[in-house]
């Protein structure tokens, strides 16, 4: 299954990608919203290889995650891999520079089964997925906007 959005950031490139490689702002608001995140790596500087651990509550059940940062292209793409027992993710963000000030943010997120539950929590997922996709979106527009946001207060 596969979710997609793109959006454009009144913001340059490399201040997009600052914001979007700015791991331990994520790793807060992971823990402010009650998941255990671990770093599992020993990298001093953002690259290929850095890598986490998750813990969190999803639906009345402990949920465990895995994620690794595969592809590092700065300020062009990231790819981040990984999962859970149950099933295989890979997040790609991709960035081009539409001018100096403005850059297109497209993110993607595949998910691939590895048990029969996955196979049929997908397949319940894949029978809401205009009201996903329509979510996803707006999730993406609003992190976009936050970004925007983000680079005018300190521009």
């Amino acid at each position: 299954m596969k979710f997609a959005s793109k959006e454009d950031i009144a913001a340059p490139i490399d201040a997009v990608f600052d914001m979007v490689s700015d791991f331990d702002t994520f790793e807060r608001a992971a823990m402010r919203r009650g998941a255990e995140v671990r770093r599992t790596d020993n990298l001093r500087q953002p690259g290929v290889g850095m890598s986490w651990k998750a813990r969190f509550m999803l639906r009345g059940r402990e949920r465990k995650l895995s994620i690794t940062l595969s592809a590092y292209d700065r300020p062009n793409q990231m790819v981040f891999t990984g999962g859970s027992p149950d099933l295989d993710g890979e997040m790609v963000i991709d960035l081009v520079a539409l001018s100096r000030r403005h850059t297109r943010m497209s993110v993607s997120l595949k998910l691939a089964p590895k048990t029969l539950a996955a196979r049929l929590l997908l397949q319940s997922l894949k029978l809401a997925r205009s009201n996903l996709n329509r979510k996803f979106h707006l999730r993406l527009a609003d992190y976009a906007k936050n970004m925007e946001d983000r680079y005018n207060r300190s521009a």
